[in-house]
């Protein structure tokens, strides 16, 4: 979501007549957008930003800004102790950063004596900060385009914004604020854009996808929003991949099991966080399912589609967490074999219920619960990329592989990293690999070329 919201942000101010470049000392514009869900994630922004202030001293003409849920959860507090900083905006403005950025640039401009003047740095009198973190009404229909690269094959569409589960852990209710969902019409419209451009695969974005329009339309034929608005990115011709992320569980009932089961355009994995595999951890996380329930749910969704590739979010360390409640996470990690998951050591973060909670736990138990339940994970994901070992599987090649440019990198249905040998001509193509090694995450094999078929 975070990327999807950089996007929009970066095609305004190329629409503008800005470009891209390579490193920010070579910027005009330099904006950071920030996550919150953990304190890890606020240091890292606040760190990069302050590293900055050297830069600021040496071109002061440069816009600095915070953007995102950082800065929508500190506001103007930001500004303190980092006096080269410029904007502020907030989650629901980020169709006004291009507005804001060029009203800085021009007040900058009309003093040029004082930016030219060696002595200057950042005087008073000079600072025209804009702090802009305030509530807009229609705010989840302004992510709506985005600068493409050369052949890019996949791409983010943003449905809604907002949360109001409010989970005892989590910012982002306060963040991104309540659940506001785009039209169906909207978001086929910006599907049909990007598929004329060469996009493959659509990636439906909501920070709980599966609860999209619950408030605003009615269900049809006894669906949900939700699955009526896959049926119907389903049916735009050129669609050769459809996701979603991230549902919750309690999001998850029958009629979208059964789009899995009938749906084919709809990918093979599903993202489906747990958080505990303990009933009274995930209560008091404010959860609303069971461990038992979620089980069931992943068992049903396994039934719906063959094959499918299951991954999750899990946080260890929660307050109040015993040796038994993370043992009963541990079993049912091992019990559901997950094709992959991402754990966390609980973080607090202010404003939240957990945070207050009593009988936090100590950093070093947590640390020796993440380091085993990765270990754990860490077995089944590679026991997940050895059962394709032999098979031929359809992979969109996506771009050149990050640690060897001489190869190609792309993803199965089932989201799998495949790292093959071949020319430029098939990135944003499917291509059928033979898969002939699993080394720890990622998938190596060679491209199986269909009779007839020509890149």
């Amino acid at each position: 979501m975070n990327e999807r919201d950089s996007e929009q942000v970066a095609h305004s101010l190329m629409a503008r007549g800005y470009e891209r470049v390579a490193h920010e000392s070579e910027a005009d514009v330099v904006l950071l957008n920030t996550c919150s869900v953990r304190d890890m994630a606020d240091q890292k922004a606040l760190g990069k930003m302050g590293m900055l202030g050297r830069m600021a001293k040496e071109r002061p003409h440069v816009v600095f800004g915070f953007l995102g849920c950082m800065a929508q959860a500190r506001g103007a507090s930001l500004l303190k102790g980092l006096p080269h900083v410029d904007l502020v905006v907030g989650t629901q403005k980020f169709h006004r950063v291009a507005d804001y950025v060029e009203e800085l640039v021009a007040k900058k401009t009309a003093h040029p004596a004082g930016i030219t003047d060696p002595g200057y740095s950042r005087m008073d009198d000079l600072r025209f900060p804009i702090v802009d973190v305030a509530d807009e009404a229609g705010s989840q229909s302004t992510i709506r385009e985005q600068q493409l690269a050369l052949k890019q094959a996949t791409a983010f569409v943003s449905i809604m914004q907002g949360c109001n589960m409010h989970c005892t852990f989590c910012i982002v209710p306060q963040t991104r604020g309540a659940e506001r969902s785009r039209s169906i019409r909207e978001i086929v419209s910006e599907v049909r854009d990007l598929v004329s451009r060469g996009v493959k695969e659509i990636t439906l974005l909501g920070q709980i996808v599966n609860l999209y329009g619950r408030h605003e339309f009615p269900k049809m034929e006894n669906n949900s929003p939700f699955v009526q608005l896959l049926e119907a990115v389903h049916e735009v011709e050129g669609v050769k991949r459809l996701r979603f992320t991230s549902p919750h569980p309690i999001g998850f009932r029958g009629d979208l099991i059964d789009a899995l089961s009938r749906l084919p355009k709809l990918a093979e994995h599903v993202h489906l966080p747990l958080q505990s595999g303990s009933n009274k951890v995930l209560k008091a996380m404010h959860r609303t399912y069971s461990a038992e329930k979620y089980v069931d749910l992943v068992q049903r969704i396994r039934q719906a589609r063959d094959g499918i590739a299951i991954t999750t979010d899990i946080i260890v360390g929660f307050p109040g967490e015993t040796e038994d409640d993370y043992k009963q996470t541990r079993d049912l990690v091992e019990e559901i074999q997950f094709d992959n998951a991402f754990v966390f050591r609980y973080s607090p973060r202010r404003d939240t219920q957990a945070a207050e909670m009593p009988d936090q736990i100590d950093e070093r138990t947590k640390e020796e619960r993440n380091q085993d339940l990765l270990r754990l994970v860490n077995e089944s994901t590679r026991r997940a990329g050895k059962r394709l070992v032999g098979q031929c599987v359809e992979v969109l090649c996506e771009r050149p592989s990050k640690t060897n440019p001489a190869r190609l990198m792309g993803r199965t249905r089932t989201n799998k990293i495949v790292v093959f040998e071949g020319g430029n001509e098939f990135i944003g193509e499917l291509v059928d690999v033979q898969i002939e090694q699993a080394n720890g995450f990622s998938l190596y094999g060679t491209p199986v070329l269909k009779a007839g078929a020509a890149f």
